[in-house]
Order: C-alpha cells, then sequence, then structure tokens
C-alpha cells in the first residue's frame, strides 16, 4: 500500500511539473509573446476612437502615423532589424488599430452616441500607452528574426493569432479578432532578393 501511495506521489508531482514546465515554456515563446503584445496593443483601439468622438478628429491622421513609422525604424535600425520589415509590421498595428475604431465609431453613430465614458484625450495616457508597446513590439520582433524569415512563418503566425482568438473568444469581438489578423498580417519577413 505506501508503494502505490508512493508511486501515486510521484506521478502526481510529475504530472504538476510538467504542467508547470509547460506553461512556462508557452509564455516564454516568442511569437506567442508578441501576439499579445500586439492584442495589448489593439485593445487600446477603443480608447483612441473614444477620444476621436470627442474631438470629432478623423480617424486617419497621417502626420502622425508618419511620426511613429519614422520612430520605430530608427529604433529598429539600432537594434539591427530590416527597416522594411520594421516599417511594414507597425503599419499593420496601425492598420488593425484604425479598423477597430472605424468599426466603433460606425457602430456609436448608427446608435447616435458613444457609451457613456470619462472625457479621453490621445495626448495623455492613450498615445503614451500605445507608445510604451513599441519597445516591446521591436523586441518581439528581434526574439522571432528566425522564424519570421522561414517559409512556415506565415502559417505559425495565424496560427498562434488562432490560438490567442480560442484563449480571448469570450473577450474579442469578431471585428477585434479579425483585426488581429490584420495587425500580425505581415509579421513575417519581406522576401530578399536573391544574390546572383
Amino acid at each position: 500500500m505506501r508503494l502505490t501511495q508512493t508511486k501515486l506521489f510521484c506521478l502526481i508531482f510529475y504530472v504538476i511539473v510538467a504542467e508547470v514546465a509547460g506553461h512556462s515554456q508557452n509564455r516564454a515563446d516568442p511569437l506567442q509573446q508578441l501576439v499579445e503584445i500586439s492584442a495589448q496593443r489593439l485593445s487600446l483601439a477603443k480608447q483612441v476612437a473614444l477620444a476621436k468622438w470627442d474631438s470629432g478628429m478623423p480617424v486617419e491622421d497621417m502626420m502622425r502615423e508618419e511620426q511613429v513609422i519614422a520612430d520605430v525604424r530608427s529604433r529598429g535600425a539600432n537594434m539591427g532589424l530590416d527597416i522594411g520589415d520594421v516599417s511594414g509590421f507597425f503599419q499593420a498595428q496601425i492598420e488593425a488599430n484604425k479598423l477597430v475604431q472605424y468599426s466603433l465609431l460606425a457602430q456609436w453613430h448608427r446608435a447616435g452616441k458613444a457609451p457613456v465614458h470619462k472625457p479621453v484625450s490621445l495626448d495623455d495616457t492613450t498615445r503614451r500607452a500605445l507608445g510604451e508597446l513599441e519597445t516591446p513590439l521591436l523586441a518581439g520582433l528581434a526574439k522571432t528574426r528566425d522564424l519570421r524569415a522561414s517559409p512556415s512563418c506565415d502559417a505559425k503566425v495565424a496560427k498562434e493569432v488562432g490560438k490567442y482568438v480560442s484563449a480571448h473568444k469570450d473577450k474579442l469581438t469578431q471585428v477585434e479578432a479579425i483585426a488581429l489578423d490584420r495587425a500580425m498580417g505581415q509579421t513575417c519577413g519581406l522576401p530578399k532578393p536573391l544574390a546572383h
């Protein structure tokens, strides 16, 4: 009987260790982290939309977008990243955010009102929060450099986004799920010309 209890204890111990190791490994997966940070950035789209509702500003802000792209290109180059890859990835982040903004603003216009909220200013916490996510996104691009250059990159990115959407299906709207696909749609490295 004692041997059976010892074996049972060992089995439970190994199952727990395997689960903890599996969770730790998942947390350490650079592509999963990149998807999660991108989703976190996308979650700020509602605040941006509310600020634009309050101010009457249009969704499109080309000057601001150009500033963001120029900044991340410079920082990415300092990290040894391909600036074309950085530009494409962050342009996709911006387009995904705008997709959610357009959808929300259209809903509110149809309803004749936005949800009850405190006034939101883009110049305060919202833009700062977006800016603070640039560093981990750039770090994520650096950590996934080899994966992003691989032929299987698009499939791996799509599967990782699918896992995230499935795990958060109770919190994400259909538009947000589509927007996350858009945000991660230019993650894989741009094809490089063949050397002759």
